[in-house]
């Protein structure tokens, strides 16, 4: 098998995501700013965009992981010519403006749409899309800087392919970003100078643009002490006149290059700024308020984290699908006794669907969580944007759901890439096949933008409790009216028995929850990260189940794609029967959860 051709896209989903399942034909296409699109449009995009994916952006992949990257004494940072190609290829098709607005030149397609394509892009090879982030950064200078600062960046941002970076971890504060000491000095104006050392900075220098454009966090002199103290400025690798040309080197260095264990053609830089130099940054906006705007980027990469730990292991399984149907080893168990028994494709054997089955249930419960999340940004904003009285509900759903992407997304990825690994076999240990990248690829997931307990923590205080559950219960609410829809339907019994028991045992659980919280917030401490698993899981069971529902549908009708819809039914029978019953082993571990391991010494351990 080419590593050149290691992706393997699942177009035939996405397409059954958006158009059978969420029909943004009628819901998001031809509305508001989305008017000049229809569903004939995209689907042309879509398909033109999977086959760049798979012929020109993915061969760079393994260059990406096999060709060092170069720091020189002057802080910048050369990629292996093929990934800059990539990219190239990427910009010189315009693909970057899938997701501008049409005042910026760009295409307005709506999120379901950009995120549908960005899945391809990540999926092909992670390091382009991550390349790729300046255009993001436009769109939030666009909606939160200044006139004066919309001049100076946007122009650069959007046409002239400069790159883009979130800049908020410290040596010393890790996850922790209030701890920050970043420190801002104001000159004039909306002009600052920086100086602080940041670490863990994704793409913070690389030679395939001409300016990068850096979004920093820090305290102006004075601050309050936390987060509320910090304020964001735009940070350029090069000085940015008013007109929007540019000017000097910036006082902004890559200091020192990460060694990481994957994801090697993705520069993980230590950014040093103010030692060489002044680093003159722009006060976002001209006001005070970074973390909030922050949260903004934050947010985006948590969904592009997520939405990577997906098309990641939707590859691998579609690679070992491959794989196992031609790999010929061993007799059908049933003839296992017979020395002569023909041997078959490890596709036969009960072990290998077994674990075929569940990374095939995974990632399409994760895309189908991911472009259902994505759908609910579609309506954000035609319901005026976030922020807006008539986006408020969809706003909160959005914002429940980003904490499963990102925080499930990544950790069952990783999960389950190991099963896709022992698929091949040996021949999965080694560089011959694209599996063990993609592990060392993926793992960053669970760790960046967030680690998994910080997500769990974000669900429990930020988007449960923050409006008392009512966000969670209008979900759970859309769960009892899909039972509803399913109720008698023989196809889908064993669907609609366990996802009811698990939305019981969901319920029981929360109600634990709030019992010993009451107690100690160290329960929520211990037992966090399963109850984010738990609603993931519950609202991927809900969501291949709607999918199944479509299915029989379709093949009551005499659809002739019979093994695909064959395959949803199979899938969500498998999901809601083998991992949603693991809903009520969680209660009972949350029941017998205790504080004991708070009271035990260091020394025990």
């Amino acid at each position: 098998m080419s590593q050149a051709l290691h992706y393997q896209s699942n177009l035939r989903d996405i397409l059954f995501n958006l158009f059978e399942v969420l029909k943004i034909q009628e819901n998001s296409l031809g509305k508001g700013s989305y008017s000049n699109l229809d569903q004939d449009t995209v689907q042309e995009i879509l398909s033109t965009f999977e086959e760049v994916a798979r012929k020109e952006l993915a061969p760079s992949f393994v260059e990406s992981d096999r060709v060092p990257l170069k720091l020189d004494s002057d802080g910048n940072v050369t990629l292996p010519e093929g990934l800059k190609q990539a990219l190239k290829t990427y910009y010189d098709g315009d693909w970057q403006k899938l997701e501008l607005p049409e005042h910026l030149g760009g295409s307005a397609a709506p999120p379901s749409v950009v995120w549908s394509a960005f899945e391809m892009l990540i999926g092909a090879n992670p390091c382009v899309a991550f390349y790729a982030f300046g255009t993001f950064m436009a769109r939030i200078i666009d909606r939160m800087g200044t006139d004066a600062q919309k001049k100076r960046f946007l122009h650069g941002l959007c046409d002239q392919r400069w790159g883009g970076t979130m800049v908020l971890t410290e040596p010393d504060a890790g996850s922790d970003v209030g701890a920050g000491t970043t420190k801002a000095r104001h000159i004039e104006d909306d002009i600052w100078e920086l100086e602080g050392v940041k670490r863990f900075i994704t793409n913070g220098d690389f030679d395939a643009t001409d300016n990068i454009v850096h979004m920093v966090l820090a305290r102006p002199e004075g601050g309050a002490p936390g987060t509320k103290g910090l304020s964001l400025f735009i940070v350029p690798k090069y000085w940015v006149n008013e007109d929007g040309s540019l000017g000097e080197r910036n006082g902004v260095y890559c200091t020192n290059l990460e060694k990481k264990m994957g994801l090697k053609g993705s520069s993980t830089c230590e950014m040093t700024f103010g030692d060489r130099g002044p680093a003159r940054g722009l006060l976002l906006g001209n006001v005070h308020s970074g973390i909030r705007q922050m949260f903004h980027i934050i947010e985006q990469a948590r969904m592009a984290v997520g939405m990577k730990s997906m098309s990641t292991l939707s590859t691998a399984y579609l690679n070992a699908l491959a794989y196992t149907k031609e790999r010929v080893q061993g007799p059908d168990l049933q003839n296992i006794m017979d020395k002569t028994s023909p041997r078959v494709a490890i596709i036969n054997h009960p072990d290998v669907r077994r674990m075929l089955m569940s990374q095939k249930a995974h990632a399409e419960g994760m895309r189908a969580l991911c472009l259902y999340t994505a759908f609910l940004q579609d309506q954000v904003e035609l319901a005026g944007g976030h922020g807006a009285p008539e986006a408020k509900a969809l706003d909160h759903r959005n914002d429940l759901l980003l904490p499963l992407v990102k925080g499930y997304g990544s950790e069952k990825a990783y999960e389950q890439l190991s099963l896709s690994l022992q698929c091949f076999g040996g021949s999965g240990y080694v560089q011959d096949y694209p599996i063990e990248q993609y592990i060392r690829d993926q793992k960053i997931d669970t760790l960046y933008e967030g680690t998994t307990h910080i997500q769990a923590l974000d669900l429990f205080f930020r988007k449960v409790a923050r409006d008392g559950g009512e966000t969670l219960r209008s979900l759970l609410g859309e769960v009892g009216q899909t039972l509803a829809e399913i109720e008698g339907k023989e196809a889908l019994a064993d669907c609609h028995r366990y996802l009811s028991a698990a939305v019981g045992d969901f319920q029981a659980i929360m109600m634990m929850m709030l019992e010993k919280v009451g107690e100690s917030l160290y329960h929520v401490g211990f037992q966090g990260n399963r109850l984010l698993f738990g609603l993931a899981e519950l609202v991927i069971g809900w969501l291949l189940v709607r999918q199944a529902n479509i299915a029989a549908e379709q093949l009551a009708q005499g659809s002739t794609e019979t093994s695909f819809y064959q395959g949803k039914l199979a899938t969500a029978r498998f999901f809601c029967t083998q991992v949603l019953p693991q809903l009520k082993l969680t209660r009972e571990l949350v029941k017998a959860g205790d504080l004991q391991l708070m009271d035990l010494d260091e020394a025990c351990f």
